[in-house]
């Protein structure tokens, strides 16, 4: 995913993570992804700004491209890592950030069933699922099923035991494509769980599975994830 390891300049305004259509404000602010220079070459997207770097919580919108305009489809509160949005291109393991950037979307998974209308590509987690988040595994930063003899248990999450949060997810491509140890590993799309995350980003578990119905792989959808703040330039690994 070329384009989604690309720097894109956002400018992410509360007004545009607001907008329900793809019609331009006067002024011509326009919907969020119309103003950013990179939204991954497809015709879905997803935004998730807050209002800050630090901040803990803030909006996810989903958005289907149009002709020339992009057009909300739906809306959610959204929850970031205990420590808050950080700089994905400096963002570091164990540090309870949410990374921002703009990211692919690989797959979906979860402990329970997919949604119903789900098309994107779902792997269903069993006893045996973990995600490897130890650095010194050749598993680093991916699903396997059985946990590799180098990837320690106690470095790496058993997704079983996350039923809630990982009823349903997407894999945020964050260091995936070619992991870089040390700099993160198990970032998703999740549904909420008590408070905040480890450095994911969480919703309402009406709003994943609306999300994963409306999510269509072959309209190539990304997550773009920033401030509410100016212009943001950001580099997503």
């Amino acid at each position: 995913m070329k384009r989604a390891r690309a720097a894109v300049s956002a400018l992410l305004t509360l007004t545009a993570v607001a907008a329900t259509t793809a019609a331009a404000a006067p002024g011509g602010a326009g919907p969020l992804p119309e103003r950013m220079a990179d939204t991954g070459g497809g015709s879905q997207l997803i935004t998730v700004a807050g209002p800050a770097l630090g901040s803990r919580t803030g909006r996810l919108t989903w958005w289907d491209r149009r002709g020339r305009h992009w057009v909300a489809a739906g809306s959610a509160p959204a929850r970031f890592g205990a420590n808050g949005l950080t700089d994905g291109a400096t963002r570091r393991q164990g540090t309870s950030t949410t990374p921002t950037g703009l990211y692919g979307l690989p797959y979906a998974f979860g402990n329970a069933a997919a949604p119903r209308g789900t098309t994107y590509p779902y792997r269903r987690a069993s006893d045996r699922s973990w995600w490897c988040e130890d650095n010194a595994s050749h598993a680093y930063n991916r699903w396997t099923e059985g946990l590799p003899p180098d990837c320690r248990a106690s470095e790496s999450e058993h997704l079983a035991d996350y039923a809630e949060q990982y009823a349903h997810a997407l894999v945020i491509a964050y260091n995936y494509d070619h992991p870089v140890r040390g700099r993160g590993a198990g970032i998703f799309l999740h549904v909420n769980g008590e408070g905040a995350t480890a450095g994911c980003v969480s919703v309402p578990a009406d709003a994943m599975a609306a999300v994963l119905s409306w999510a269509d792989r072959s309209r190539l959808p990304h997550i773009a994830i920033g401030t509410e703040r100016g212009a943001t330039a950001v580099t997503a690994y």
